[in-house]
């Protein structure tokens, strides 16, 4: 955590943190995966009897654990149709609030060995291209970027998560995919970036929520209430990511 971070953790929450206590299971989108580790580490710091339980994957794929009744107590997802299909259920506590926004990004391996430009060479054969698969968030993001751009992507592999298609673009195993600007940013260049127009790109809108079974109902909105915190806002920052 920075210095900066840090001080805003201590202005928004003091000393005695929020009271709760006991497991917290976050369940978050694979693309928050760095920002809500950081998250977990700042919560605990001012809520040291608290374990935040960090459960991190496909939005789509998280939806049907608590559909199906895995305990969790927050669901923070990178898209509003996940959300708004647990809300349906009758599965959410109160309103979700969305808390971060993203943009898209092609990735690329080190180097650029393909020579990618833009969204044109996601239709050329000789490349290997990768996609999140349908009905996850980035895939179908992903997707309306190259339907923008009017481009049929040549797919070679559709990936269950973000952070799965990030793996395999930065070991050199495809050529090029479409991640969140947030993910090219945390490889520290150990993936290349190449930018999506404004026009064609996509502004992925994060809500997050208690859930209404949620086993630990305290600390659920207690980790909610220190996401939106000026604390958390300034992680999602230093992320990479757009506030609201």
């Amino acid at each position: 955590m920075g210095l900066a971070t840090g001080a805003l953790l201590l202005a928004a929450c003091g000393t005695t943190g929020s009271g709760a206590d006991g497991e917290v299971l976050v369940s978050a989108a694979a693309s928050l995966t760095d920002a809500f580790s950081e998250m977990e580490a700042a919560f605990e710091a001012v809520n040291p009897e608290t374990d935040v339980l960090l459960n991190s994957g496909g939005s789509s794929a998280l939806r049907e654990q608590i559909l199906a009744g895995a305990p969790a107590d927050v669901f923070a997802s990178a898209n509003m149709s996940n959300m708004d299909q647990v809300v349906a259920a009758g599965e959410v506590e109160g309103e979700p609030t969305i808390f971060a926004r993203n943009r898209l990004d092609i990735a690329v391996p080190s180097g650029n060995p393909g020579g990618v430009t833009g969204l044109a060479d996601f239709a050329r054969d000789e490349l290997l291209i990768g996609l999140c698969a349908e009905d996850i968030p980035c895939g179908d993001y992903g997707r309306q970027v190259l339907e923008k751009a009017h481009v049929i992507p040549a797919v070679d592999t559709d990936e269950p998560n973000v952070r799965a298609l990030l793996s395999k673009i930065e070991a050199g195993e495809l050529d090029a995919g479409i991640v969140y600007v947030t993910d090219v940013a945390s490889t520290d260049g150990g993936v290349g970036g190449v930018r999506i127009p404004d026009d064609e790109n996509v502004l992925a809108d994060y809500p997050i929520a208690s859930l209404a079974n949620a086993p630990n109902a305290d600390g659920a909105a207690a980790f909610v209430a220190f996401v939106l915190s000026d604390a958390g806002r300034s992680i999602l920052a230093d992320h990479g990511f757009a506030l609201p």
